[in-house]
């Protein structure tokens, strides 16, 4: 690894000539871990103000739960637009910008008179800030690393589990000396510090070092001439052995015409030498839709719509499922905090294995989704607290390698590469919002038609498998799309190459002819003069 570029200050670029795997990565990391703590953290720890909203509003719980939906909602649909301005204005001020939108929207709503208030707020202004905080983040993240990248990723991405440890208690203690406004307030306060993170975002530039190849010096133009006619004619001499095979170009006919042609080249070679030196540079893309065009993005981007429909929900009626099986608040609250610990050993488990590359890393990613199914169909098994206890350190602990793991994954090859995972990542995010919006309201859909807290776990369940079989399919259409695009390539390799006429060779061996009897019929010539000369002296004679 070497910097082919001088560092003026923390905001000039990192210019290297391959993948770093470290350096100022690891301030990024650092980064991206208050990032993830900042984002998804305190989304997930919202639920310590339900009952607050509630009594304040005097609204019921699913529609203060909507806030979160919103918010959540907002942070994927707007994914595309987060690559579009990352493309534009760099991750770095996307990343800030987002920071301040957090903030505002939290800072407004700790001053809200409704629950649409809160919508408005907190579900459209800070979801927005989200997006643009997080997609991009671990976006320049990626390009940071590459056989660490997994690794890396995985444990920075604890953050997120990390602060429901940290923040619900101390948010908890917060309430009841300041209450709830000044307690909102004061999150949005902390999650400015976004912005401190944003601006260690220092932008990635690769370099490949270019071999500069020696060119063998230039033959000269009638030695070249002489080679090529030498070799055009062979054919003509093993024909007629009478044929004078002339290397000289004084003594081919059509000397004259020859010559024009053995400039062209030349002229030709030196306006792709100029146009070369000068290369225009490619235009970024804001947003690459050719990914749309790949099918094992395709297969990709739907193991993540069926795949998110089982993210979220067990989170949210594992309690109510605990409760209903007559297992108290105090213990269904250990379930949950089981699961959040369960989850970071899985994250940090999931990126040392794809860190090892046993396998290929889309079949470990297919192996833990299919064992993340395993554990929601084994919910509805379990009638008591260590059955529950068992599964939810299984689920949680299966879910953190895949919830580790799935964005990241779209650098590697199998999927699209690093050169597009910016605008995939943002098509991949867009399309899971989908099913992120759909999923928890679809499962008390279910729930409220059984009456039964079991089936929304087989609801995921069923979400999940259709995401294996959908992740099964990424390396084949992988391969099957290389072998076509091989293929299309040698096929145009061949029909690109200039077709010979028929009478190439006949044209040659005609002028060898013609020559051949020029030759002759001079020498005929020749001796009859010769002959007649010799009459003439012998009649003088």
């Amino acid at each position: 690894m070497t910097v082919k570029a001088v560092k003026m200050g923390c905001t000039a670029p990192n210019v290297y000539s391959k993948v770093p795997d470290g350096g100022w990565g690891w301030t990024v990391a650092f980064a991206f871990f208050f990032v993830e703590a900042l984002t998804y953290g305190i989304i997930k720890s919202f639920g310590v103000f339900f009952n607050d909203l509630m009594e304040s509003f005097d609204e019921t719980n699913s529609r203060i739960s909507w806030i979160i939906s919103i918010c959540v909602f907002v942070q994927t649909f707007t994914a595309p637009l987060s690559t579009v301005l990352s493309n534009r204005f760099g991750h770095r001020l996307v990343v800030m910008a987002g920071g301040v939108l957090i903030s505002t929207g939290m800072v407004i709503a700790s001053f809200a008179r409704s629950v649409v208030d809160m919508y408005i707020t907190i579900g459209i202004i800070s979801g927005l800030g989200y997006c643009l905080s997080f997609l991009p983040t671990v976006t320049i993240l990626s390009q940071y690393f590459d056989k660490r990248r997994s690794l890396v990723t995985a444990v920075a991405s604890t953050g997120e589990c990390f602060a429901v440890f940290s923040f619900a208690p101390a948010i908890t203690a917060l309430k009841e000396q300041i209450g709830w406004r000044y307690s909102l307030l004061s999150v949005g306060v902390l999650q400015l510090s976004i912005v401190i993170c944003g601006s260690l975002l220092r932008p990635i530039i690769i370099q490949e070092q270019e071999e500069v190849k020696a060119q063998p010096p230039e033959e000269p133009t009638e030695t070249k001439y002489m080679l090529e006619n030498e070799q055009t004619r062979t054919s003509i001499e093993s024909i007629d052995s009478g044929v004078e095979i002339t290397t000289s170009p004084s003594n081919v006919p059509g000397k004259t015409k020859a010559e024009p042609k053995s400039e062209e080249p030349k002229e030709h070679v030196q306006i792709l030498a100029e146009n070369n030196s000068t290369p225009p540079e490619p235009k970024t893309k804001l947003l690459d839709f050719s990914v749309m065009r790949d099918y094992s993005f395709i297969c990709y981007a739907f193991f993540g719509l069926f795949a998110t429909l089982g993210f979220f929900a067990p989170s949210l009626y594992i309690i109510p499922l605990s409760l209903s099986l007559g297992i108290g608040k105090d213990h269904s609250a250990y379930i949950l905090s089981a699961m959040a610990i369960a989850e970071v050993f899985g994250r940090i488990s999931a990126g040392w294995v794809l860190n090892k590359k046993p396998i290929r890393k889309i079949y470990i990613e297919l192996i833990c989704v299919v064992l993340l199914s395993v554990a929601l169909f084994a919910f509805p098994f379990a009638s008591e607290f260590w059955g529950l206890m068992t599964c939810s350190i299984f689920f949680g602990f299966m879910l953190g390698t895949v919830a580790g793991t799935h964005i990241p994954l779209l650098a590697e090859d199998d999927v699209v590469g690093i050169e597009k995972m910016s605008s995939a990542a943002g098509v991949y995010v867009f399309i899971q919002s989908l099913a992120g919006l759909a999923g928890p309201p679809l499962a008390g859909v279910i729930v409220d038609t059984t009456q039964n807290y079991s089936s929304a776990f087989y609801s995921c369940a069923a979400g999940m498998v259709l995401g294996a079989v959908f992740l099964s399919l990424v390396r084949p259409c992988k391969v099957g799309l290389c072998h076509c695009s091989q293929r299309g390539a040698e096929e145009s390799a061949v029909g690109a190459a200039p077709d010979l006429p028929d009478d190439f060779i006949d044209m040659d061996i005609g002028r060898g002819e013609n020559s051949g009897k020029g030759e002759n019929s001079g020498k005929g010539e020749n001796s009859g003069k010769g002959e007649n000369s010799g009459k003439g002296s012998d009649s003088v004679v």
